[in-house]
């Protein structure tokens, strides 16, 4: 017995000081929103307050565009994904984008409701907030999920649609990011909220890209250290336990907009297959495959799906 309880005792400490190692190497605080705003948010980020959230967005080019191009981003990312894209398209067009609840600066919903229809009704409100009745309308992956449907909801706010790498059908990957997985994980999904390695960002950007030389260190760092802003960690944990409309995708048949359906060849989360449903369900639509990029093309190479995007849209 003296025997059985010294092995215990052993065991309790050897596991007591595992814990207390990986909470010393990966586990982290969230960091305080005003140290991110001075990293993430200098001009011409502003804060607009919609239902009860103080939202991150940037506007830019010319505010007497009427019908201005809004960018919506993906799961786990922020505005700071199309950097490259409005810094060559605000010479020419008003571009808004903003930080979707539960990530990047804005923080979760209120009511931790992420479902789409809810997502989209933020859209609405927050275009109203900012006064505008018709725009371009362009998402990736979450965000063109949203897109299209606040396009179906909404189609005379909308005058043309950007789809890229957009969620919306059926789809079973072909390779996951390591956060999604460890989200959807019971037990993990709960130390996620404390105990989040950088190494976990890293491998999930790299993840979507098809060239992982592109994968900088300022990078991972913006798409970690965001995650580490005081509720997002349980936002996107919820963001998958969220209820989803596994018909929504009919009502893509009923979009009249022209579209452009921009998609990368080498996208493992969400393979082109579903470009060409899109390309056969929509009207009006414009298909552009690049080859050699993963899933979120204007990251990955910017300035060639920036390209498709200009020629989109001054093909009227």
């Amino acid at each position: 017995m003296k025997l059985l309880s010294k092995i215990i005792k052993i065991l309790l400490l050897s596991i007591g000081f595992l814990v207390i190692l990986i909470l010393s190497l990966y586990g982290h605080r969230d960091i305080a929103l005003e140290k991110l705003k001075k990293q993430y948010a200098p001009p011409p980020s502003s804060f607009l307050s919609v239902d009860g959230m103080e939202v991150h967005y940037r506007d830019e080019g010319d505010p007497r565009d009427s019908i201005p191009i809004i960018l919506i981003h993906g799961t786990g990312s922020s505005l700071h994904t199309f950097d490259e894209w409005s810094a060559q398209l605000k010479s020419d067009f008003r571009v808004i984008r903003m930080d979707l609840p539960a990530y990047g600066l804005t923080g979760p919903f209120p009511n931790r409701d992420y479902s789409i229809d809810n997502y989209v009704n933020f859209i609405r409100q927050f275009l109203s907030a900012r006064g505008i009745e018709k725009c371009i309308l362009g998402g990736n992956s979450l965000g063109g999920n949203i897109a299209w449907r606040f396009t179906a909801q909404y189609p005379k706010m909308v005058d043309q649609l950007i789809l890229i790498d957009a969620a919306g059908y059926p789809n079973r990957s072909k390779s996951v990011p390591l956060a999604f997985k460890i989200a959807q994980m019971p037990i993990l999904r709960n130390i996620f909220t404390f105990i989040t390695p950088r190494l976990i960002a890293k491998q999930s950007v790299e993840n979507v890209y098809a060239d992982k030389t592109k994968v900088t260190d300022s990078l991972v760092d913006r798409y970690f250290e965001l995650t580490l802003r005081e509720g997002n960690r349980q936002a996107f944990i919820d963001r998958f336990d969220a209820k989803k409309d596994t018909n929504a995708y009919q009502k893509i048949k009923s979009i009249k907009q022209k579209t452009l359906i921009l998609w990368g060849d080498q996208d493992n989360l969400i393979p082109k297959e579903k470009a060409y449903q899109f390309h056969n369900d929509l009207q009006k639509d414009t298909l552009v495959i690049m080859k050699g990029v993963g899933h979120i093309p204007m990251e990955e190479m910017p300035d060639q799906s920036l390209k498709a995007v200009i020629t989109f849209l001054n093909n009227q």
